[in-house]
């Protein structure tokens, strides 16, 4: 750091005792703490001064800047004014003086507790307190706070207390489902009389193990209170959670070298939690206190700076807990890994994003998974658009072959020639392939692209927007008509797909309310195509693949089942798309997602469970 010097006064006196104020404050500035003290009158006083000065005030910075000089008879004192860049904190500033005596050869800083700060005196030093202000809140679609502070209580062991580090760790297995090899591992390779977490638990969980593990010789459980969600999975993707800073999360949030806040900080570690780091963490305050620097006289000091910390500015959702509840118990009743998105027709507005535990929760949003024939209703609307109508006639033969590669119908099912509606209903993919390969190359493209699928949203919490290719033909054209080949969705945007189908009038996702769009409202299809596109999606309820909802009120959707994998045979995800008018939540459009459901009866139990779970 540099210091800036005023205009010089009159008389060469003046200008040597600036010039050794100068020399001392630019080497201190400079954390050049042996220059420092070389320029004082006692260089070894100083030099422990300015090292306790240096361990008062860790990582922090200073600037300084000279002010009027008077010279006595030997003596002089330097107004100077001190800014203090302190790590993760504001600045701290506050006006000095210097004094300074005349020696041999040149003047030089009196070595003194005053020279740092005029209230610190012999036998004192500076004593940093830092606060975070209390985290705003992330809520619902109604203004409620999602995170509140939750009691925890963290399941460990304590080397020192242990008698039989074996039998304790499958006693904590046993309890925490935590593998005993990993408990095992981890206290061994930890420092001497280092706490070893396994596991925290929200204290009614751990209550509920509490029998199985208080007693356990070496097991210990500090107990402190987190920032959480209503529950570990709730929302979890699109919230992510709070907890410790990290490195990663320190160094995101340094701006120009300086730290915007410390280790030890409960901060943003994904999700919107992360994304509105700093507008939910607010903005650090301090005290700054003269305290003595012997610990057994009971001092607590004087308080001689603070900057009281700025809280931070909620963030609103427009998720809505009744929706998400319903969401998540809908998926917890499926041991496979299992996504379940609902978005409001009309607006884009998500209102729950569920996985159960099974599951890597980001994949809702950001999973790019091969959606089947639940992307029908894609296809219907590029064949819609050209011509056909609900009640063609079109052929549903048990298999079709394309360049040498059969195709087929679940259980290769023949229907015969049926209209067009029938076909979608019962999902023929041979009706889609025949049809489907008669489109223009980017027709499925397009038609996916007026819902928006292929857009790079822009959104705090990043959404996978789907991939159609607009140039494939002959055996990968065939395969995309049905939700196969390269065709590429996740659980998110197919439930915006939905959506766009309900309302004619698809729109971006929201995230937060009252944020920046996240790109321009998709155009969407003609509004004679989804007034025959809905029937349709309405019959594959009440007689079709997803008979199971039709005891659901006004549920329209298609349902796939969508090959992955190099098996023989291959395996497949189940999924279902939809909404449902007038329901206990209002319109919402949703898709489930059952990863290796291997059919779509799977992910039709789920949605059915979530409708019923409504009310």
């Amino acid at each position: 750091m540099t210091v800036v010097v005023l205009a010089g006064c009159s008389g060469s006196s003046e200008d040597d005792v600036r010039a050794a104020a100068q020399e001392f404050l630019t080497a201190w500035a400079e954390g050049d703490l042996a220059a420092a003290a070389e320029a004082t009158t006692d260089p070894e006083a100083a030099t422990a001064l300015l090292e306790q000065t240096a361990g008062d005030l860790p990582g922090a910075a200073l600037e300084a800047e000279l002010g009027e000089v008077v010279v006595e008879d030997g003596t002089a004192t330097v107004d100077w004014s001190a800014t203090w860049d302190l790590a993760a904190a504001p600045e701290w500033s506050y006006d000095g003086t210097l004094r300074l005596r005349e020696g041999e050869d040149t003047w030089q800083v009196v070595a003194e507790p005053a020279t740092v700060h005029p209230e610190l005196g012999e036998g004192q030093h500076l004593q940093l307190s830092r606060t975070l202000p209390e985290r705003a809140a992330i809520t619902d679609a109604t203004g409620a706070p999602l995170f509140t502070p939750t009691e925890v209580v963290t399941v460990g062991v304590d080397l020192g207390q242990v008698t039989d580090l074996p039998a304790l760790a499958a006693a904590l297995s046993a309890a925490t489902g935590i593998a005993a090899e990993e408990i095992v591992a981890d206290v061994q390779a930890a420092p001497e009389g280092q706490f070893v977490p396994v596991i925290p638990l929200r204290r009614p969980a751990f209550e509920a193990i509490r029998a199985q593990v208080y007693d356990l010789p070496g097991a210990v459980f500090p107990t402190e209170t987190r920032t959480l969600a209503p529950t570990s999975t709730f929302a979890s993707a699109l919230l992510g959670r709070v907890g410790p800073a990290t490195a990663e999360i320190l160094e995101e949030t340094t701006t120009d070298g300086q730290p915007r806040y410390a280790a030890g900080d409960q901060l943003g570690l994904s999700g919107l939690q992360r994304a509105f780091q700093e507008q939910l963490t607010g903005i650090p305050g301090f005290t700054v206190s003269v305290i003595s620097t012997d610990a057994t006289t009971g001092d607590t000091g004087q308080e001689i700076a603070s900057v009281q910390p700025v809280p931070g500015e909620p963030v609103q959702t427009p998720l809505v807990p009744a929706v998400q509840n319903a969401a998540d118990a809908a998926v917890a009743g499926e041991s496979r890994p299992t996504h379940l998105v609902v978005v409001r027709p009309g607006t884009g507005e998500i209102l729950a994003v569920a996985s159960n535990e099974a599951a890597a929760a980001g994949n809702a949003l950001t999973g790019q998974y091969p959606p089947g024939s639940s992307t029908k209703a894609v296809t219907a609307t590029a064949l819609l658009s050209t011509g056909l109508t609900p009640s063609t006639p079109v052929p549903c033969p048990a298999t079709t072959t394309v360049e040498g590669r059969e195709f087929e119908n679940q259980d290769q099912f023949d229907l015969g020639t049926v209209p067009f509606t029938e076909a979608f209903a019962q999902s023929c993919n041979t009706t889609f392939i025949q049809q489907g390969l008669q489109l223009p190359d980017a027709a499925l493209a397009d038609a996916a692209a007026a819902y928006g699928v292929g857009t790079d949203w822009e959104l705090p919490v990043d959404i996978f927007s789907g991939s159609v290719p607009r140039d494939s033909t002959g055996t990968t054209k065939a395969a995309n008509a049905i939700g196969q080949g390269q065709v590429l969705m996740s659980p998110a945007q197919l439930a915006l797909v939905a959506a766009g189908i309900a309302s004619g009038t698809p729109a971006a996702p929201v995230e937060v309310l009252g944020a920046d769009p996240a790109g321009p409202a998709p155009a969407g299809p003609a509004a004679g195509v989804l007034d025959g596109l809905r029937p349709m999606m309405r019959q594959v309820v009440l007689t079709g693949t997803a008979q199971a909802l039709a005891d659901r009120g006004e549920v329209y959707g298609k349902t796939g089942t969508a090959e992955y994998g190099t098996g023989t045979p291959p395996d497949s995800h189940g999924w279902f798309m939809g909404y449902q008018l007038d329901g206990p939540a209002g319109d919402i459009a949703f898709a489930t997602l059952v990863e290796g459901g291997q059919s779509s009866s799977a992910a039709v139990a789920v949605t059915d469970a979530f409708l019923g779970a409504l009310g």
